[in-house]
């Protein structure tokens, strides 16, 4: 009989908050410092992203922290509820780790915390996680996403070789929200002012009128999960881009926050995909 494979033990990292910094109207940056990040892995992806683990007020946890214990021995509404975000850099030799905060007021529990947490202030957190980095050797790029893919494509932006082909579209709330990140010569962001339109509506009408460079692509499409849909449809579908030359998820969802979303988020993909995948089948049918 073959062994059971050994499930590793998740990382889990603490780090203080070293200082912030409010980027735009509604992005604040907050740096994590600490000996624990000299053993951090991230490095190897632009998109690597962390847990962050927010206790539940009045519980107290066990020391040595150990997330499977607490999953094993506490009851769930006690469990720290755990939010993803973006690795925006990650200074090794400093022990830095930047991450990038969407803030709406009093709204959701990350982005609160970013806009009130001080200096010395302590939070865990799981990870890293990442699968995409671009490809040197592809013929051009595509990224597109919200603020919620920000801190990433710009991460990805920054690892670009000067003179790469890119077309990178970030469609954010108004001209307050835009940001300058030092990107290669001849590598451009295309900001997309929302206003009222719904979430993700001129980010879809920007992919779709591209007339796409020729040469083989590969793209990143992050964000709400409403316009991820649209956008994967059109460009496994309509523009016939291989799956394994496309990075696309739905990082949020309206109506849901992160704990309802993660827990519907692989079988909407897996939805999606079907339905995408028996597209061109049915169409060349007709």
């Amino acid at each position: 009989m073959a062994e059971r494979p050994v499930r590793k033990k998740p990382q889990i990292t603490r780090a203080h908050v070293v200082r912030t910094e409010r980027l735009t109207p509604h992005m604040t940056r907050v740096v994590l410092g600490g000996d624990e990040l000299a053993e951090f892995g991230a490095g190897e992806y632009s998109d690597h992203y962390v847990k962050l683990l927010f206790p539940v007020e009045g519980v107290s946890y066990p020391e040595p922290f150990d997330i499977e214990a607490v999953r094993r021995d506490m009851p769930r509404e006690e469990w720290p509820r755990t939010r993803t975000y973006t690795v925006r850099s990650f200074d090794r030799a400093a022990r830095e780790l930047t991450i990038d905060f969407v803030v709406h007021g009093d709204e959701g529990l990350a982005g609160p915390w970013a806009a009130r947490v001080r200096p010395g202030e302590e939070i865990r957190f799981l990870g890293p996680g990442g699968a995409y980095v671009p490809d040197p050797a592809a013929g051009w790029h595509l990224l597109a996403g919200d603020e919620s893919a920000l801190p990433a494509i710009a991460a990805s932006l920054e690892r670009l070789p000067e003179g790469a082909v890119v077309h990178a579209f970030v469609e954010i709330a108004d001209a307050a929200e835009e940001q300058k990140p030092e990107l290669p010569a001849g590598v451009e962001v295309t900001w997309l002012h929302r206003g009222d339109r719904p979430v993700g509506e001129a980010l879809v009408e920007a992919v779709r009128s591209l007339d796409f460079p020729a040469g083989d692509v590969h793209a990143f499409v992050h964000g709400e999960a409403g316009f991820v849909k649209e956008l994967r449809r059109h460009l496994r579908l309509e523009r016939e881009v291989p799956r394994e030359r496309l990075s696309i998820s739905g990082y949020w969802r309206r109506g849901h926050d992160e704990d309802g979303w993660q827990a519907a988020k692989r079988e909407w993909n897996q939805q999606v995909e079907a339905e995408q995948e028996s597209g061109p089948a049915a169409g060349a049918a007709a």
